[in-house]
């Protein structure tokens, strides 16, 4: 894997997510009530460059697109007379004949609600808090089905992904796609490669789909995949700066190649506001992938329900009746999955400080998808 397949994958300049004073409120109160040390490691909201505007800069995105379009300034100045956020549509149900989906059917609808009543009482916002296009940055287009799915790694984005590629007539089966050509293939488009217009058509008129995981086991996930297996880009790149920077007395072999970083230290290096390195998407909040608050999805999926979901989603956009979710291992397959039990055993290396500064880290994500507050 090359520095240059995963330039994407550090996320160093993060759009900020305002919490209103009613939710800090709420928050701190939470945490008052859980007898919480009252020291802290160290501050946690802020990822690396987060404090530098992300529309500072000269030829920005945004800029350079609105120059290139036709028209493009008129479409975006409509764009930011939206109201934010946009109300949910109800979803188009009339290809669903199988009575078998209705639990999951009611199960959608809470989430739905859930989410959306979320964040009308705590977004605060009337508009974006960021350009829309780092906002659509992730988010994966498939135009036959009108679909728009928004990826998060380590949430099945794998196999999402491969589904989309033969919902696009690109492959005939998801079994037979490898790991390099899903991710790095470049054969599916994202929202952010079309111009002002096409944006704000299709996010008002495609079904948007995201797909979430519990923030612990998401966390717990990433770290056995890229530092537990050996990996050219991620020891090398956030390895040696995570070992340099929190093991002490580190030996040259490890200072060298990056191997081997505990997860207590990948932990430091989660929760250091002033991190060697940049965020990076495996372990980013949903929140600053996806914008759940402020663009409104269609359809909310659960890792934790993965095949449930994905196989009525494929029912709902009209997918041909064969194709059915994957459910194999993407990588590491003879791994044991990440589960609640695996990721208790990671957490007993932590101390109990530091197990709620993650929460605290990923504290929007638990609310916003209504997960249970993890074992602490």
């Amino acid at each position: 894997m090359t520095t240059e397949k995963n330039q994407d994958h550090i996320t160093n300049q993060n759009p900020k997510f305002h919490m209103p004073e009613n939710l800090k409120e709420k928050k701190e109160n939470l945490l008052l009530n859980s007898e919480r040390p009252t020291r802290v490691l160290t501050k946690t909201s802020h990822s690396q460059g987060e404090d530098q505007p992300f529309n500072k800069t000269t030829g920005s995105p945004t800029n350079k697109l609105i120059e290139k379009h036709q028209g493009a300034k008129t479409v975006f100045k409509k764009f930011g007379r939206m109201n934010w956020p946009l109300d949910t549509r109800p979803l188009n149900k009339s290809l669903v004949k199988d009575d078998k989906w209705k639990k999951t059917d009611e199960t959608q609808e809470k989430r739905r609600s859930f989410l959306q009543e979320f964040c009308k009482k705590y977004s605060g916002m009337s508009r974006p808090q960021s350009q829309l296009f780092h906002m659509v940055s992730r988010i994966y287009v498939e135009d036959k089905h009108k679909v728009l799915y928004c990826e998060v790694p380590k949430a099945g984005c794998s196999n999402w992904k491969r589904i989309l590629m033969v919902l696009n007539g690109l492959a005939s089966s998801a079994y037979n796609i490898s790991h390099d050509t899903v991710h790095y293939g470049k054969h599916l488009k994202k929202l952010d490669s079309f111009d002002l217009k096409g944006i704000y058509t299709r996010l008002n008129t495609y079904t948007k789909a995201v797909f979430v995981r519990d923030p612990m086991e998401r966390l717990v996930s990433a770290f056995r995949d890229k530092f537990e297996h050996p990996n050219s880009y991620y020891h090398p790149v956030f390895g040696k700066a995570i070992i340099k920077k929190y093991r002490p007395n580190a030996c040259e072999e490890a200072l060298i190649n990056g191997s081997g970083v505990k997860f207590k230290e990948f932990v430091h290096y989660l929760l250091d506001s002033h991190r060697p390195v940049g965020m990076d998407i495996h372990w980013e909040k949903v929140s600053k992938l996806c914008y759940p608050c402020l663009i409104n999805y269609d359809f909310i999926g659960k890792f934790e329900t993965l095949e449930e979901d994905a196989n009525y989603f494929l029912q709902l956009i009209g997918a041909p009746k064969e194709l059915k979710f994957p459910n194999f291992k993407d990588r590491h397959s003879s791994d044991e999955r990440t589960s609640t039990q695996v990721v208790r055993q990671y957490l007993k290396d932590l101390t109990r400080t530091e197990r709620h500064l993650i929460y605290d880290f990923y504290y929007l994500d638990y609310l916003m998808f209504n997960y249970t507050t993890p074992f602490l």
